[in-house]
This record gives C-alpha cells, sequence and structure tokens, in this order.
C-alpha cells in the first residue's frame, strides 16, 4: 500500500503514542523520517530514536519524553507542507513559534534544520512542521 504523506503518518503516530503514555514507537523508516527525528532530539522533544534494519526498508524506534508530572513534552506536533499545499520560506520570513518556546522544522539545502539553525545558516526552505 503505498502513503501519500509519510511525515504526516510519522507526526500523527507521535502524536498518539504520547496520549496513549507509550514509552517508545516504531514505524517504517526513511532518510527524511530519521532526519526529523534526529531534529527532534537536538531540541529536547523526544528522548532518543534508534534504527533496525530488517528484510525491508528498516524500522525507526522512537522513545519519547515525559515531564515529572508523566506528561508528555510535546504539546502540539502539526504539518504545515502537505503534498497538495507545500509551503516554502525565505529565510527573513521563517516563523516563530509560540514566541520562541516551539519550534519549526524545515527542508533546506543543508539539510533538514530547525528554525534558529536555518537562520545561522543563512537559508530558507520548506517548512515540514512545527513544534511546541
Amino acid at each position: 500500500m503505498s502513503m501519500t504523506d509519510p511525515i504526516a503518518d510519522l507526526l500523527t503516530r507521535i502524536r498518539n503514542a504520547g496520549a496513549a503514555k507509550h514509552t517508545k514507537m516504531d514505524i517504517p523508516s526513511s532518510k527524511l523520517k530519521v532526519a526529523l527525528a534526529t531534529v527532534l532530539k537536538e531540541q529536547g522533544y523526544i528522548k532518543n530514536f534508534k534504527t533496525i534494519t530488517d528484510d525491508q526498508q528498516g524500522i525507526l524506534r522512537i522513545y519519547l519524553k515525559y515531564d515529572d508530572a508523566r506528561e508528555f513534552v510535546i504539546h502540539e506536533i502539526k504539518r504545515v507542507s502537505t503534498p497538495g499545499r507545500r509551503v516554502y520560506v525565505r529565510k527573513s520570513d521563517i516563523p516563530v513559534v509560540k514566541n520562541g518556546l516551539g519550534c519549526s522544522i524545515l527542508s533546506t539545502p543543508k539539510g533538514v534544520l530547525h528554525d534558529v539553525a536555518a537562520r545561522e545558516a543563512n537559508v530558507g526552505g520548506e517548512i515540514l512542521c512545527t513544534v511546541w
């Protein structure tokens, strides 16, 4: 079965696993999903992740992060650019999420970056999602 938006599927699985208080979740792996997980880990939204090789495309295992009160640290994770409506921004137009409490994740010519890193690298790109 082909999937039209694997990024939205990843974000939905993260959202659902956090709501169900799971400690980890598995999803079919891809280079873009691993890059997204790397940015989420750098920003402190997930505890860790690892890729597991199998006979097919591999599995991406994401370990979710909770605070001391056992609340999921991701309050909202939302897809911005969809296959039907791509959203591109210049370096000067990168949005600030919740006055800097959250972050935008962009696909740029220098790789998948969060908003602050994209501004420092002086590049724009496609806004994949916002997290806070």
